[in-house]
């Protein structure tokens, strides 16, 4: 296991590396493209339109996006940067939070049965956590409760924040889920942690 987690540590890095320099890359050719579309840059030059013909694939979905949202199509280049960017982001950390399951299962299993339920037991309140946010999130942008995506955060954290609702809601506004996320990471963790 030890071989496998230190070949993906370099797989990891190898991957930060290559996407620091896509975006690098990226976002020059999304400067060079803003330029022509703005004709800072002469968009009948032979530069101009191989640059063009060699992003158009990518900024031509990413155009009727912000057209179809209001924006102005000179703002796509940028916005297939950022959407770049953000991408690279969520897949580095995707990838970083596997590597740490993945160290965390190799670390339970040397421990033995201890370390199993241990770890067990912390993705169970990770579990919680997550459906906390889920819910928080779900009521801002007021996502349907009974909806697929969003019901079983309901169902995982009602239990507990009832009770805490009848001390900590104020007006219209419910810190419940703080209360609860509090209460959880900072009491009950913290002694199921110790007593395992």
């Amino acid at each position: 296991m030890n071989a496998f987690l230190h070949a993906f540590d370099v797989a990891l890095g190898v991957l930060k590396a290559a996407f620091f320099w896509a975006a690098l890359v990226a976002a020059v050719l999304c400067a060079i493209e803003w330029g022509v579309r703005t004709r800072r840059i002469n968009p009948f030059s032979r530069f101009a339109q191989t640059i063009r013909r060699l992003m158009s694939p990518v900024m031509t979905p990413v155009e009727r996006m912000v057209v179809r949202a209001g924006g102005s199509p000179a703002s796509a280049a940028w916005w297939t940067l950022v959407a770049l960017v953000v991408g690279g982001i969520v897949v580095l950390s995707l990838l970083g939070l596997v590597r740490a399951e993945l160290g965390g299962v190799a670390a339970a299993v040397h421990s033995g049965p201890r370390g199993i339920v241990r770890l067990l037991l912390g993705w169970t309140f990770d579990a919680f956590y997550i459906a906390i946010i889920v819910r928080v999130i779900s009521s801002w942008f007021q996502i349907n409760q009974f909806g697929p995506f969003v019901r079983w955060s309901f169902v995982v954290t009602e239990p507990l924040l009832r009770p805490l609702r009848k001390f900590l809601v104020f007006g219209v506004i419910d810190f419940s889920p703080i209360g609860a996320w509090l209460l959880l990471s900072w009491v009950v963790q913290p002694i199921v942690m110790k007593i395992v």
